[in-house]
């Protein structure tokens, strides 16, 4: 694959534990009922992704996968030969981490209602200040994708490859991302909107489908791409605004 060193200079914000509410999210169940075989394989697979698209994350993640795979091993073992735990006074391996999350989400909530608040003063003057309630669920916010919804997208069009070995790719088609840039800017008119699995519906190879991603991630670097949903882990439309 041409531009084979090609690194993706992305600012990702979120964090590991990020990632982990995403995936449960994105199962619809509840943190409680969390299976650490299931979302450890699901968060390598994110950070393979990762690594597949040149993409630096930070060493958090990392810590993190590792300490799931501790997890995931401990489940696997009888409870007679459970490692010893300093201050442990439950069985189960995943409450440690089930706390973190229950927690981090708390603080994430609080942080979403206090953004919600700040935009409705800039239009609004209350005589009465609201008060949170930190019992009901956080609502989701329509329009913003994440770096996590992006690459969900990406792993679906990457799974059409499968189980297929493609002609094309053994004879080492050559594609290069400022080649896809101009293939994206051709197919997305000015203030066109376009769904993201039709970009790759051309695509013959796991390459191509590679590149032309990491070309999209440019495009939306220099702002001359956007991305939004109409529900919270729907379908992803990409948008080229006038400039």
């Amino acid at each position: 694959m041409e531009d084979k060193d090609y690194k993706v200079k992305l600012e990702i914000f979120e964090g590991p534990l990020d990632l982990l509410l995403y995936l449960i999210k994105k199962d619809e169940i509840d943190i409680y009922d969390v299976s650490i075989g299931r979302i450890t394989k699901q968060y390598l697979d994110y950070i393979n992704t990762f690594k597949m698209l040149n993409i630096e994350v930070a060493s958090e993640f990392i810590v993190m996968a590792a300490n799931l795979m501790y997890l995931k091993s401990r489940e696997l073992l009888p409870q007679t030969q459970q490692p010893p735990e300093e201050d442990a006074d439950e069985e189960d391996p995943r409450w440690e981490l089930i706390r973190q999350l229950v927690e981090y989400k708390k603080f994430k909530d609080v942080a979403q209602f206090l953004g919600t608040q700040e935009v409705k003063a800039d239009e609004f003057f209350a005589t009465t200040p609201e008060l949170p309630d930190l019992t009901a669920p956080a609502p989701d916010i329509v329009g913003q994708v994440g770096i996590f919804d992006l690459i969900r997208a990406f792993q679906k069009v990457l799974k059409r490859f499968e189980n297929s070995t493609d002609i094309r790719e053994i004879v080492s088609d050559r594609y290069s991302v400022a080649d896809k840039i101009e293939h994206l800017l051709e197919a997305i008119p000015m203030g066109g909107r376009v769904r993201f699995d039709s970009l790759f519906s051309t695509a013959a190879s796991r390459v191509e489908v590679i590149v032309t991603f990491l070309a999209m991630l440019e495009l939306m670097k220099l702002n001359h791409l956007m991305v939004e949903q109409e529900q919270m882990l729907g379908d992803i439309v990409v948008i080229r605004p006038n400039l």
